[in-house]
C-alpha cells in the first residue's frame, strides 16, 4: 500500500499538537507558512500559546535527527516522514488568478498543489490536506485536492450512549429490589444486547403492568442492579428530580465512588442545577469535599481574561452569570422563618450574601480554566460547565489536574458549540463519554427532556 502525503494546516497543529505522529506510515508535509502562524502563537497565555510551543519543540527535537527540508522519519519503527516546505513563487503560480498568493491558506494549498504535480510524476498516491477550517477544505477542493478534518479524536455524537436502558421484567423481580435493595444479574430472566457496563442506568419494566417501573443502576464488579440508594439518601432541599434521566444523574453526582461523572443534554435539561446543587451539598451539608470549583470555557468573550479591563472578579462576573443565577436559585430562600413569602428584591440581596458568603469562608470558587491548569487539585468537586467548547487535549488535561478524592463533574451540549474549530463529534465532552464509558468509577447520562417553560422546550426543540 502506497504512502499518502499529508498537508498540515495550523489549526490541527494547535488543536494536536502530536498529530504530526499519528500519520506514522504517511509522508506529513507542514507548510513553512504553518510554522510561521505557530510562531505567532507561542507566547499567547492559553492553551493555544502551549500548543504551539509544544508543536515548535516537535519540529526542534526531530531536526536534531535529519534534514526536515528532505525529511525526517518519525521513527525506525514507520516508514513515514515529516518535513516542511517553502512556498516559492513558482509554487504560487499554480494558484488559480481568483486566490490570492498573500494569504496564508492560500500558500497552504499552494504547497499541496506543488506537492501533487511533484508526486504525479513519481507515480505517488494520493495528496490530502487536512485541516480544521471548512473553507480551507472547500478551497482545497475547488481547485482538484482532496481534503479531510482531523479525525483522530473524534467519535460520533449519534453513536454515543444514553447512559441508562430499558429491560422488560416481572412483579417478583421488581418486588425483589424493592424489598432487598437489590437483585443479581442471573436472576433476571430477560435476555438484553449489549451487555450492560458499571454504572449504567437500568429502568425495570414489568411487562405485564405497563406503569409497573423501578429505577436501579448497574454494579458491574458484584453483577447486581441495585436501586438508588444514593438518590433515596439525600435532601437537595429545593433540588427534586422531574424525571428518570434526572434521578439517574442525581444518584450518579451523590455517589462519591463515581469519581468523573458527564452530563449531556440541550439547554433547560437541567444538567448544570443538578450538579451545583449536589456540589454545594456535598461541600456545605456533608463535608465530603473541601470545596465545589465551578468553571467554564471563556469562549463567548472571544478574548483571553487577562486582556480584559478589571479585577478578576469583574472580568469572570459577565461569563459566570448563568453559574451566578443556578446559585442564586440554590441558595436564596423565597420565604422567611414565618412561612412569610420575601419580597424580590430582598430576596435577591439575600441570596448574592448567601453565595458570596460560601466563597468568602473558602467553600465555593468561582475560576477560569486556565487558572486550573497546572495545579493539582485534591479533595474538591469541580464542575466544569459548557465543556462542549473544550477540545479532547483540553478535557484530558483537567482530569488528570485531579488529586485525591476530588470529583470532576462535566456538562454541556455538543450541538451549541462556540469554538470555531470544534463540532459535535470532535469536542472534548463527548470524546470523553464516549472513551471513558463503562469504567467503574465513571458515569455518563444524556439528558433530553427539557424541565424549563414549555416556550424555552419549544425553542430548543425547532429554533
Amino acid at each position: 500500500m502506497k504512502k499518502r502525503v499529508i498537508i498540515l494546516d495550523t489549526n490541527v497543529l494547535l488543536h494536536d499538537p502530536e498529530s504530526p505522529l499519528h500519520f506514522a506510515n504517511e509522508n506529513v508535509v507542514i507548510p513553512i507558512q504553518v510554522v510561521e502562524e505557530v510562531d505567532r502563537f507561542k507566547r499567547d497565555p492559553g492553551e493555544k500559546g502551549r500548543n504551539a510551543r509544544r508543536v515548535s519543540r516537535l519540529l526542534d527535537n526531530l531536526r536534531e535527527k535529519g534534514n526536515l527540508s528532505s525529511g525526517v522519519k518519525i521513527n525506525n519503527k514507520f516508514e513515514g516522514t515529516i518535513k516542511v516546505a517553502f512556498c516559492r513563487k513558482e509554487t504560487t503560480d499554480r494558484l488559480p488568478s481568483e486566490l490570492s498568493d498573500s494569504s496564508g491558506d492560500n500558500k497552504i494549498l499552494a504547497v499541496a498543489l506543488e506537492e501533487k504535480n511533484t508526486k504525479i510524476l513519481s507515480d505517488f498516491p494520493e495528496v490530502v490536506v487536512i485541516s480544521k477550517d471548512t473553507n480551507l477544505r472547500i478551497k482545497a477542493d475547488a481547485v482538484g485536492l482532496k481534503a479531510e478534518d482531523y479525525s483522530k479524536d473524534k467519535v460520533s455524537l449519534d453513536n454515543l450512549e444514553k447512559g441508562f436502558r430499558e429491560i422488560s421484567s416481572n412483579s417478583d423481580e421488581i418486588n425483589k429490589v424493592q424489598k432487598d435493595g437489590f437483585i443479581y444479574l442471573r436472576d433476571i430472566k430477560s435476555k438484553f444486547e449489549p451487555s450492560l457496563v458499571s454504572n449504567e442506568g437500568v429502568i425495570l419494566k414489568d411487562n405485564l403492568k405497563e406503569n409497573h417501573t423501578y429505577l436501579t443502576r448497574y454494579y458491574q464488579s458484584e453483577k447486581k442492579l441495585v436501586g438508588l440508594n444514593y438518590l433515596r439518601r439525600s435532601n437537595l432541599g429545593k433540588v427534586k428530580p422531574k424525571n428518570l434521566e434526572q434521578s439517574f444523574a442525581l444518584d450518579l453526582l451523590l455517589d462519591p465512588k463515581v469519581q468523573l461523572v458527564s452530563l449531556i443534554g440541550k439547554a433547560g435539561t437541567g444538567k448544570t442545577l443538578l450538579a451545583l446543587a449536589v456540589g454545594l451539598h456535598q461541600v456545605a451539608d456533608e463535608n465530603i469535599y473541601e470545596r465545589l470549583l465551578v468553571s467554564r470555557p471563556p469562549i463567548p468573550l472571544g478574548k483571553e481574561l487577562g486582556y480584559l479591563p478589571g479585577s478578576l472578579d469583574e472580568k469572570l462576573a459577565p461569563w459566570m452569570k448563568p453559574i451566578i443565577d443556578n446559585l442564586d436559585f440554590l441558595t436564596s430562600p423565597k420565604s422567611n422563618k414565618n412561612g412569610e413569602k420575601i419580597d424580590r428584591k430582598e430576596r435577591d440581596i439575600n441570596s448574592k450574601n448567601s453565595w458570596e458568603d460560601l466563597r468568602g469562608i473558602g467553600l465555593l470558587e468561582v475560576e477560569a480554566i486556565n487558572y486550573i491548569r497546572g495545579r493539582s487539585i485534591p479533595n474538591q468537586f469541580i464542575l466544569i460547565d459548557e465543556a462542549q467548547n473544550l477540545t479532547p487535549l483540553e478535557v484530558k488535561t483537567i482530569v488528570t489536574r485531579a488529586g485525591e478524592g476530588t470529583k470532576i463533574v462535566f456538562t454541556g451540549d455538543p450541538n451549541q458549540i462556540d469554538h470555531p474549530y470544534l463540532d459535535s463529534d470532535s469536542n472534548g465532552l463527548t470524546w470523553l463519554a464516549k472513551k471513558l464509558h463503562g469504567q467503574k468509577i465513571i458515569g455518563h447520562i444524556t439528558l433530553s427532556q427539557g424541565e424549563r417553560s414549555d416556550l424555552a422546550e419549544l425553542a430548543a426543540d425547532l429554533l
